[in-house]
């Protein structure tokens, strides 16, 4: 990791804590909302092998980069996957699971894990090759979108919130025509708090469940602390705070991975779960919360 990543990562909650605190709300709703989405960027180690580096390129981060990228993140996905539906449904914590299309073409252990789960995650779209959609024309893209639909479709299930690869966001009308209803805008820029924000904005027939925080670069146990305040200003002010990360931010193997679970992750979500039980806090997939406001409005 480099100097700046560890710099983000310490630097990060506490500016968004002080960012929230003095903000003024966009929106307001009944009580404060937990959303969290997680990115699956390839799934398991054999679709990297099937596919021979060709989609590399697509999937690179922070942590990797060049020959045998999608095999060293499938890999590690594979084993983060379960330990990670098992936490949440321990705590019987929705969340949104954003799965790339192609991944069904090669396995669908990792859709079942997560659609037999004693909770009712929701399954969202993470495009098909996992690709830029920045830099695809409008017929690549609908090609994308629609082999996604098809493949979905397969498994009984249609999805209605697209998050986009890398966060690169474009052709949001193919969204509207293939059924969508939300997705996750770009938040994190340089400085990269300035963007992130606790509100759902409609653009269109779509909404925009937007991010609040990049947690991949924070999962710290030393920012816990920081990051249950800032949910309590979520609570305060009614506003709906969006964690989001990628499967492989939890770690390089199953160690590391059961270590930010446990050290990390339950701290905060138990936290969270603590609020919700006392009614001031509700805990959503991004489809749940859209549906909430709308129902509210109604």
């Amino acid at each position: 990791m480099s100097v700046d990543q560890r710099l983000e990562g310490i630097l990060s909650p506490f500016l968004h804590y002080g960012l929230y605190k003095v903000r003024k709300p966009e929106i307001q709703l009944e009580i404060g909302m937990l959303i969290t989405s997680i990115d699956i960027d390839v799934g398991i180690e054999m679709l990297g092998a099937v596919n021979g580096g060709k989609y590399d390129e697509n999937v690179r981060g922070k942590l990797f980069n060049g020959p045998g990228t999608e095999c060293a993140i499938g890999k590690i996905e594979e084993q983060a996957l379960p330990l990670i539906v098992a936490f949440f449904n321990e705590l019987q914590i929705p969340v949104t699971f954003a799965l790339r299309g192609q991944l069904f073409e090669v396995d669908d252990s990792i859709l079942n894990l997560i659609v037999r789960s004693s909770v009712e995650h929701e399954i969202a779209s993470h495009s098909y090759y996992h690709s830029d959609f920045t830099k695809l024309s409008r017929n690549k893209a609908d090609n994308e979108l629609r082999l996604l639909s098809e493949g979905m479709r397969d498994h009984r299930i249609t999805p209605k919130t697209f998050i986009f690869p890398r966060n690169k966001v474009n052709h949001l009308d193919l969204l509207e025509k293939y059924g969508y209803k939300c997705y996750r805008d770009y938040g994190t820029s340089h400085p990269y708090f300035m963007q992130d924000g606790m509100y759902i904005k409609k653009h269109g027939r779509l909404f925009d469940v937007h991010p609040s925080l990049y947690f991949g670069s924070c999962a710290h146990r030393r920012n816990v602390k920081l990051i249950q305040k800032t949910l309590d200003i979520c609570i305060e002010k009614r506003l709906p705070f969006h964690l989001w990360f990628h499967l492989w931010d939890l770690g390089l193997d199953s160690k590391s991975i059961i270590n930010k679970i446990k050290n990390v992750f339950f701290p905060l979500f138990s936290y969270a779960k603590s609020k919700a039980k006392r009614g001031s806090l509700s805990i959503e997939t991004m489809i749940s919360a859209v549906e909430k406001m709308e129902s509210a409005k109604s």
